[in-house]
């Protein structure tokens, strides 16, 4: 994007004066950002107070934050790189973004590892102190760049932020070292500048953040003034740019940006208020779920729990511990940590208790990216125990969808008395979009009744409780609290016999059991709202089916084959076990079913086994969401080869 021309998907309007300094305005529809620097400089930090501000602001948004896979690699390297992309609009997004528009590189390894993302005429801020000999070689530059001509097709702002930082706080009794520290306040008060981002909300976020350091505080707001102040009156950039906010996207409302960790802690919450239960968290801290410990520990007023256990089959044992005592028992791992539970979650589908299990997918197989994205945990919440011992899974789509999604995994829960996978990802987990703050009196009503007396007559004619005397309609268990007079049961791994509970080796009675847990996961379909598909014309003969986080990018690329005149339905399941009970009539109104999935293609796999249909994947497992360009030319063959 040049001083005269718009981003490739976005529209120009004209040049209006808008800025005390007179410079032109350009107007535009949406902005891919990306902030890209060394995982010490902040970029984490910047790209959230501009995702704040602009949420503030009323654009619609959607973000990337892209971490480093090492602790703490080499400063200035390519693996030592840390991005965050956001994507902002005047109207309704569904992806942080294919390419980025603006490109803000800290050092010699952020330019490297992102220019091949670039297209054309995008924009390139680079912080020019930092382009050294050394620097240049760390990141395995020959020549430098900002020199070399290599640049030529992007529009490039050299700005010596670092030196800059460092002359704003001359006064100020920060070190040097502390002072350059700052340099990503500069950056974050030139883009703000540059695109019209609130400043008084980051100035009091600054002030909170370091409110026991005030020196630092006060150093980080004056380099954000700094920054903001060079945009106005530096001669390299001639223009500003206006997003407007996105006014028609949203219903009526109280809205927040949210991540989905924090979606699906609240969810919890909810969760938790709504049932009447305490709900308590056994964790062990791992990549990307531990951010779901920190919040929940924060609200202990809200009667929750939180035991950071010393590994994570000690976590899960606690939460199904608390939920045999009459809590709302949760566990929040990925999918590492889900292998050491699994025995564990055999004995919850066993005991027949209600437990969530929250695996936030990262890339694998065992420590595999631990920062990077992956949906290739299905098959393993789907099957991965011994013996016969279903689970139901639900799978959020959207970041703000992990408030719901944690609501119906504590429903089914609840109500059938099963362990539940929630199936989440580093990409919902990190990322962040608005969220409609729902009236809490429009949420389910999750109430329980423990059993309190008795609940059949023995072969001597006096009261008994049966501890797996069944519900008709749900086949669920009576949760008894242990300690309740007169209902004591027993509890373990082993088979028990029906109804009684006492231990069984009867073959037959095995049988009964097995094959009545395995219903009572079945009969949740019926509690489950039919699969929607979206096909406005009706005449598709292509569908788009699609699990988890895949939705963003498959609506998106939708949208594109559509205004292309291309005729396509699209479906994303929420359910993953049981499916909804019509997906098989759904999948027969198709001549093609496409299944992108970030795996290699366990849910088409599974759609195979089940309704013997030719399901075709799309898959990649490169730790990065799907971009919407890719998948719209995946579904224009596959239009093409049904025509």
């Amino acid at each position: 994007m040049t001083a005269a021309s718009a981003p490739p998907d976005g529209s120009l309007s004209g040049a209006v004066p808008g800025s005390a300094s007179g410079k032109p305005v350009l107007r535009l529809d949406r902005v891919v950002i990306r902030f890209a620097g060394d995982s010490g400089d902040g970029m984490q930090l910047t790209g959230d107070q501009f995702t704040s501000r602009t949420a503030s602001f009323g654009n619609d948004l959607s973000t990337l934050p892209n971490f480093p896979a090492e602790i703490r690699a080499p400063a200035g390297t390519l693996p030592g790189v840390s991005s965050f992309q956001l994507h902002f609009a005047d109207h309704d997004i569904l992806t942080p973004g294919d390419a980025p528009d603006v490109l803000v590189a800290m050092n010699p390894a952020a330019l490297r590892a992102n220019i091949r993302d670039l297209p054309r005429g995008a924009q390139i801020l680079v912080n020019t102190d930092e382009f050294t000999p050394r620097a240049l070689d760390r990141a395995g530059y020959a020549a430098d760049p900002l020199q070399d001509g290599s640049l030529e097709a992007y529009t490039v702002y050299r700005v010596p932020l670092t030196s800059m930082t460092v002359t704003a706080l001359a006064d100020s009794p920060l070190t040097r070292k502390e002072a350059e520290r700052c340099a990503n306040m500069f950056a974050l008060g030139l883009l703000s500048w540059m695109y019209h981002r609130p400043t008084e909300g980051t100035e009091r976020f600054l002030q909170a953040k370091f409110a026991k350091r005030p020196e630092i505080a006060q150093a980080n707001v004056a380099v954000f003034r700094a920054g903001w102040n060079y945009g106005e009156t530096t001669e390299q950039l001639a223009v500003s740019y206006e997003v407007a906010p996105a006014v028609s996207a949203f219903p009526a409302g109280t809205y927040r940006n949210i991540s989905g960790n924090l979606a699906l802690a609240y969810g919890l919450i909810a969760a938790s208020q709504r049932s009447g239960l305490p709900l308590f968290l056994g964790a062990y801290p791992i990549t990307p779920a531990s951010d779901i410990l920190h919040e929940l520990s924060k609200h202990k007023k809200f009667g929750v729990r939180t035991f950071q256990a010393e590994d994570e089959i000690a976590a899960i044992g606690a939460a199904l511990g608390a939920s045999f005592g009459g809590a709302l028992g949760v566990t929040s791992t990925s999918g590492p940590g889900v292998a050491l539970k699994s025995e564990t979650v055999g004995l919850a589908v066993s005991l027949e208790l209600p437990l969530v299990i929250c695996d936030i997918q990262r890339g694998g197989p065992s420590t595999g990216l631990p920062t990077k994205t992956e949906q290739s945990d299905l098959l393993q919440a789907m099957y991965g125990r011994n013996g016969e011992a279903p689970v139901p899974i639900v799978a959020p789509r959207s970041p703000a969808d992990c408030f719901d999604a944690a609501l119906e995994a504590v429903r089914i829960a609840l109500t059938y008395r099963t362990p539940v996978f929630l199936l989440s990802d580093g990409y919902l987990a990190n990322g962040s979009e608005p969220w409609h703050i729902p009236d809490v009196d429009n949420l389910p009503d999750l109430h329980v009744e423990f059993a309190t007396a008795r609940n059949h007559t023995g072969a001597d004619g006096k009261p008994a409780f049966w501890p797996y005397l069944r519900d008709p309609e749900t086949l669920a268990r009576p949760w008894a609290i242990p300690g309740t007079p007169g209902l004591e049961h027993r509890i373990g791994g082993i088979e028990k016999a029906d109804g009684t509970g006492e231990i069984s080796y009867d073959p037959s009675n095995h049988d009964l059991m097995v094959r009545t847990r395995q219903a009572k996961v079945d009969r949740i379909a019926d509690s489950v709202a039919p699969l929607e598909v979206d096909d406005p014309s009706g005449g598709a003969r292509v569908l788009v089916l699609g699990w988890g986080s895949t939705y963003g990018p498959i609506a998106a690329a939708v949208r594109r084959v559509r205004l292309d005149g291309g005729q396509v339905a699209q479906a994303h399941l929420r359910h993953l076990n049981p499916f909804p009970a019509n997906l098989g009539d759904v999948l027969a109104d198709y001549e093609l079913v496409l299944v992108p999935e970030m795996n290699l293609g366990q849910l088409a796999g599974l759609i195979r086994a089940k309704y013997l249909v030719d399901a075709q994947p799309v898959t990649q497992v490169r730790g990065l969401p799907f971009t919407a360009e890719q998948l719209a030319v995946v579904i224009q063959e596959g239009i093409v080869s049904v025509a």
